[in-house]
């Protein structure tokens, strides 16, 4: 009777199998099963983003166009800032503050130093790329902003994902529209919305997302109908389709996943590579 052993001679050829060796055949062993809504429910890191980007290039179009004052959008600005702070420390009662070790009087000099520092090299910011045609400054700023949305931590394991470099490529992209508005202040309030809704808006989120998801959807959607408001105002076109793309990723993609899900049909069996799941770690001492 044949073996499968490789130790022992046997009187079968070397790639014989008998019919036990269909025996331990599995089918989609590492298959998840989806719920539409907490699938739904996972898609609003999606939606967040793609609003904040766009609520981003609506405030700059209206500071570029003259309908928004500098001032104006940096009250405003800090104004959320510090509803947000208070917000964030309330949702958790400040336990991952204390987690941290990051006191109030920290968060207040990194905030100064961020100001200052940004509000002096305003004018350089303003004329870094005066050598620079407005096409390009635009597709450059495209680009990135997409990058920004590839790179963007929304929650997945994946080695795509990197939180440094996407916040990177959307200040990038704040810095090159900056320096096509009229003046320095201009540039310097741009600058400092955009690490507002590129940093600090993603991390009110994720504690909100945590620990009440149900105020996490109640956000969701209002940022998404203040964003579709927006952007009505100045294209009704891009507001319908834009709110297609919403609808979209919230709604029929994760039916389509779902639906997807069933069609799966991944083979495991004796065939596979060996895993090792013992410690081996006493054989390195």
């Amino acid at each position: 009777r044949w073996q499968k052993v490789l130790y022992e001679r046997q009187p079968f050829p070397d790639n014989y199998v008998d019919q036990r060796f269909l025996e331990e055949l599995r089918k989609n062993v590492h298959a998840r099963r989806y719920r539409y809504w907490a699938v739904v429910f996972q898609s609003g890191a999606v939606v967040q983003q793609l609003c904040s980007v766009c609520v981003f290039v609506l405030t700059w179009w209206y500071m570029d166009a003259g309908m928004l004052s500098p001032q104006g959008l940096f009250g405003a600005a800090l104004v959320s800032s510090l509803l947000g702070y208070v917000l964030f420390d309330a949702v958790d009662g400040g336990a991952g503050r204390q987690e941290s070790g990051r006191t109030r009087w920290a968060d207040l000099k990194s905030t100064l130093v961020f100001t200052a520092f940004t509000y002096g090299f305003s004018p350089v910011l303003k004329t870094l790329t005066e050598s620079i045609s407005t096409d390009t400054i635009y597709a450059m700023s495209a680009l990135m902003l997409l990058g920004h949305l590839i790179f963007f931590d929304y929650g997945a394991n994946a080695a795509i994902v990197s939180s440094t470099l996407s916040l990177n490529m959307a200040i990038f992209a704040s810095v090159c529209l900056a320096s096509r508005l009229p003046r320095s202040l201009h540039a310097f309030v741009m600058v400092t919305f955009a690490m507002q809704i590129f940093a600090l808006w993603p991390m009110l989120q994720k504690k909100l997302k945590a620990h009440t998801p149900r105020c996490y959807v109640g956000v969701t959607v209002l940022f998404a109908l203040a964003a579709l408001v927006g952007l009505a105002t100045v294209t009704s076109v891009g507001a319908v389709l834009f709110a297609s793309l919403l609808l979209a990723i919230s709604c029929i993609c994760p039916y389509c996943l779902i639906r997807l899900q069933l069609l799966k049909d991944n083979i495991h069996g004796p065939w596979d590579e060996a895993e090792i799941k013992e410690d081996l770690s006493r054989f390195l001492m």
